[in-house]
């Protein structure tokens, strides 16, 4: 909830776009500049420290990785070229620095950074930008090491192991045109493809019990499986798509079903009725597997499985009124800025106009959850720790923070914006369109256009 007390939520005139340029007005208040370039510190506000317990500097999770992102999207939306030197402050210095990344994961580590350096190689004309995402994506392939069955990097299959750095090496396959990064990333893929239910693990997840399995997404079943299915897209082997169903079959075993509409617990056996609805572990994050699958099968039980989460979501209540899973959270990894890219992408997916005035509502909510209580723009404390109430901080990062919740709005802008849509930048585990309008509204602008 914001701490502002100078005006109330429904007096709060910001629309999406103004409420993204507010946030980076406070990231830009955390820009820590030296030879190499920029970095942003991770929270510069006094109420709260940052919702990390270590700090990931050079992240996409929660560091310059993430906020490059954000000022590239904050560019392409307003047009104005001071964003962009942002991005390319922060670029220049992850290309100075990506050697000293250990962590080679996609969230918290070197893939992240190879993601960023390649978007703002792109956006910037930048070759040397573009070459050191190349080296970095290099070091991660060269950094692979045998285990049963195949290649890996740290032996989780989960999107937050191995499953992020395959994605990750997808996508630098076709945006830096290096074929062999997609080899290597299939011949991973296989490893876990080759798991009874792949992403189905025990009890090695913070505050949980030895013996739970979580069938979420960033750490869980789910996300593994929306891995397969992306694999079966590229490749065509039907070894992938069958590994997929296996993991997508376990995390609908598991659900709590109800009417039309879906709930996902956090970890079972213990917490069936704990049902995050975040992207990590709930919902917004689980719905992206089903929309995968849609993508690459067409089959339309997995499309009525994306329709069922959104609908537990709806049903909820939230954001207005807040569950044992959502709770006082704003970021887009477990809180409202995750399911509203959720929502964006499902009317950019589908042109259902439920889903759109959805995510004008958790906009709305947004808006008026901001804090700009000393003039420096918005920030929004949240209680990032769901275990831990009391401790509530504002963070600058993607998946933690002010640049994650302004760039799902800026997202939402993109949608509004009709006909003239402009591309966002998604991360490699978002399934949706990059362009967030529906087709068929797209066609309908240009026959409107028409002589």
């Amino acid at each position: 909830m914001g701490l502002d007390k100078t005006r109330s939520p429904s007096e709060r005139a910001e629309t999406p776009l103004t409420a993204a340029i507010m946030a980076g007005r406070w990231i830009r208040t955390a820009a820590r500049d030296d030879a190499s370039g920029r970095t942003w510190e991770a929270n510069p506000d006094a109420r709260g420290r940052s919702a990390l317990a270590a700090p990931e500097p050079g992240s996409l999770y929660a560091g310059a990785a993430g906020i490059v992102l954000f000022f590239l999207e904050l560019a392409a939306a307003t047009g104005h070229e001071a964003y962009l030197a942002d991005a390319a402050a922060g670029a220049r210095r992850l290309a100075a620095t990506w050697r000293e990344q250990a962590d080679l994961t996609l969230h918290h580590g070197l893939t992240g950074t190879v993601v960023a350096l390649t978007e703002a190689g792109w956006a910037l004309g930048d070759e040397e930008l573009e070459s050191a995402a190349r080296a970095a994506a290099e070091h991660v392939v060269r950094a692979a090491r045998p285990f049963g069955g195949g290649p890996g990097w740290t032996g989780d299959p989960a999107q937050r192991g191995d499953g992020g750095i395959v994605l990750g090496l997808l996508r630098a396959a076709t945006a830096l045109g290096v074929p062999r990064y997609e080899e290597v990333a299939v011949a991973a893929g296989e490893r876990i493809a080759g798991l009874a239910v792949p992403g189905h693990r025990f009890g090695d997840c913070p505050d949980l019990p030895v013996d739970a399995v979580t069938p979420g997404f960033l750490a869980g079943t789910a996300g593994t499986a929306f891995l397969l299915a992306r694999l079966y897209g590229v490749t065509g082997d039907r070894g992938f798509l069958e590994a997929a169903n296996r993991g997508a079959g376990f995390v609908r075993e598991v659900s709590d079903v109800t009417d039309r509409c879906a709930l996902v617990p956090h970890h079972v056996p213990q917490g069936r009725g704990l049902h995050y609805l975040g992207f990590c572990s709930g919902s917004a994050g689980v719905a992206r597997t089903f929309q995968e699958l849609y993508r690459v099968t067409g089959d339309p039980g997995h499309l009525d499985w994306v329709r069922r989460l959104a609908g537990g979501i709806i049903r909820s209540g939230v954001p207005e009124r807040r569950t044992p899973g959502f709770w006082n959270v704003a970021c887009q990894c477990c809180g409202s800025a995750g399911l509203l890219e959720l929502f964006v992408g499902l009317w950019a997916e589908s042109g259902d106009a439920t889903y759109l005035a959805y995510a004008r509502k958790l906009a709305h909510h947004l808006i008026g959850a901001a804090t700009d209580h000393d003039g420096r723009g918005f920030r929004w404390y949240q209680a990032y720790r769901r275990l831990r109430p009391g401790e509530v901080s504002a963070d600058t990062g993607y998946m933690v923070g002010a640049a994650g919740i302004g760039t799902a709005l800026l997202h939402l802008d993109a949608a509004l914006q009709g006909g003239e849509a402009r591309r966002v930048i998604l991360l490699p585990d978002n399934p949706f369109p990059a362009i967030p309008a529906p087709a068929t509204h797209l066609r309908d602008h240009e026959d409107g256009n028409r002589p």
